[in-house]
């Protein structure tokens, strides 16, 4: 949100700068909004780790007195919990004095459940749905409205970046002279040139790690996932599962398969390419339906459903033993989940959901015997994929600790300046009774270099280029045929 005095000193030699000043002002009035509630639900979502921690401190230091119960009495005991569920998971106690966390299904309801190792107490029982990591990933992703709130966020993450990259061409110094204002922020010269200064300098500094942001979330958007979804499959990686989530629907769709109900919700064809993976228990498997086919040979079955039918014997997990056996000593990141095989006799499989990506490993493991059949590692995957990865990893706050949380902290705080100093900056200065556009002092003009960056732009954001098309035809067609409409909105009379 650019000053009137700026703009009049650079409009003869700034090529489309007020063009640029405008779509600036215009994308800020759309996505400040939109940046602020993503701001601030990134953030509850970055901290969640350390939120679950203490939430679980009551189960967090249990009594190594005595002997530990047998793996598969312990899956007993919570799937007693849940009648009629499925073993998901099973996950690797964190610590010594940690619970064993079991992850049964049951419907298109999934839950984890805290057993004691010793006692098989049943401390607690979470519906994974409402757990923290679930429940601030659709807050922040999809607010909390499915697939149309993921389309929203998409297409604000869209246009923020065009704020982004408008402002940075409109407050870049020209001259080394500007420095002030830009680099650092003048103090003591009245409250319009403190706010002017807080937002340029604020946003120079935060939209290398804002613009980074917005990229690395995009994997998980319902409509520019699948756009990565067709990339993949034109290289040749259709039947290889995704390590990212598009839509909390598919995970549903995933748990009625995997419980074998098909009353409970859509099957996900294998025809469609479909290799999402959902944030959890099952994250890392190939969302496509298996139904008929043979997954417990060692190449595909890291990616088979990972429940046994209802009518499975009351030992049918009891081979879970030999598999942690083999699976503890290896110490892979935590967490550290081992899954069963979708058929009996098949192989298990066992994997590592570290938030750092990097660190992750899936393993297939014999049936039998649990020697180890396959190791797939982070490094082992293709680039678009290890590419993805590192980026959700940062923008989880997980790549490399605390400093990474710190750096998140950091951009979501900055946003939030931003925002709050462009709001001020437009409130203060708005003309009475119109929106307060930069005014139209002659045509707008769209150099080759500007053309081309919009065409870039549209082409790799989709909702961005059908939402610059739609603007356009709504503003030539309607906006600008109502007076007072135009008026307000800051609009010409004439197109361009």
């Amino acid at each position: 949100m650019a000053t009137a005095s700026i703009a009049a000193a650079k409009v003869s030699k700034g090529l489309d700068y007020r063009t640029v000043w405008r779509w600036h002002f215009y994308a800020a009035m759309f996505c400040v909004p939109f940046v602020l509630y993503l701001a601030f639900t990134g953030t509850l979502f970055l901290f969640h780790p350390q939120v679950q921690q203490w939430l679980d401190r009551p189960y967090s230091h249990l009594s190594t007195v005595g002997p530990a119960a047998s793996i598969n009495d312990q899956v007993k005991a919570a799937l007693a919990a849940e009648p009629g569920s499925n073993l998901h998971a099973y996950q690797l106690p964190l610590t010594p004095t940690s619970p064993a966390e079991i992850l049964v299904g049951q419907g298109l309801k999934e839950f984890r459940v805290y057993v004691n190792p010793r006692t098989l107490e049943v401390l607690k029982i979470y519906d994974e749905d409402q757990r923290l990591d679930h429940f601030t990933l659709r807050l922040h992703g999809e607010m909390l409205i499915g697939n149309t709130g993921s389309y929203i966020v998409e297409l604000a993450a869209s246009w923020t970046v065009v704020m982004i990259l408008t402002g940075l061409y409109l407050w870049w110094p020209r001259t080394s002279e500007r420095f002030a204002g830009v680099f650092y922020p003048r103090l003591k010269q009245g409250q319009r040139i403190f706010w002017r200064d807080i937002h340029a300098v604020t946003g120079v500094y935060v939209s290398f790690f804002a613009l980074f942001l917005l990229f690395s979330g995009l994997p998980w958007a319902k409509s520019w996932g699948s756009y990565l979804k067709l990339a993949r499959r034109v290289g040749g990686r259709a039947l290889i599962s995704t390590d990212w989530t598009t839509s909390s629907a598919e995970e549903k769709a995933i748990r009625a398969s995997y419980n074998n109900d098909p009353n409970a919700g859509p099957s996900v064809s294998r025809a469609e390419g479909t290799n999402n993976s959902v944030k959890g228990p099952m994250q890392g498997m190939d969302m496509s339906s298996m139904a008929g086919m043979d997954m417990s040979d060692g190449e595909h079955s890291d990616h088979a459903p990972r429940t046994m039918s209802r009518l499975a014997p009351a030992n049918a997990y009891g081979a879970i033993d030999t598999m942690v056996a083999t699976v503890a000593p290896l110490n892979l990141a935590n967490p550290v989940l081992v899954s069963p095989p979708q058929k009996f006799g098949g192989n298990w499989t066992a994997r590592s959901d570290a938030l750092n990506r990097p660190l992750r490993a899936n393993l297939v493991l014999d049936g039998k015997t649990g020697a180890i059949v396959s190791r797939t590692d982070f490094q082992s995957k293709n680039f678009i994929d290890r590419l993805v990865g590192i980026g959700i990893a940062a923008h989880e706050g997980a790549l490399f600790g605390w400093v990474n949380q710190l750096v998140s902290l950091f951009t979501a705080v900055s946003l939030t300046t931003l925002s709050v100093s462009g709001l001020i900056m437009w409130w203060r200065r708005r003309p009475e009774g119109v929106l307060g556009a930069p005014p139209v002092i002659r045509r707008m003009r769209f150099s080759a270099p500007l053309i081309a960056i919009i065409l870039f732009l549209s082409i790799y954001f989709p909702f961005l280029g059908g939402s610059i098309i739609f603007v356009a035809l709504a503003e030539y067609f309607i906006l600008r045929r109502i007076p007072a409409t135009r008026q307000w909105l800051g609009l010409s009379a004439q197109a361009g």
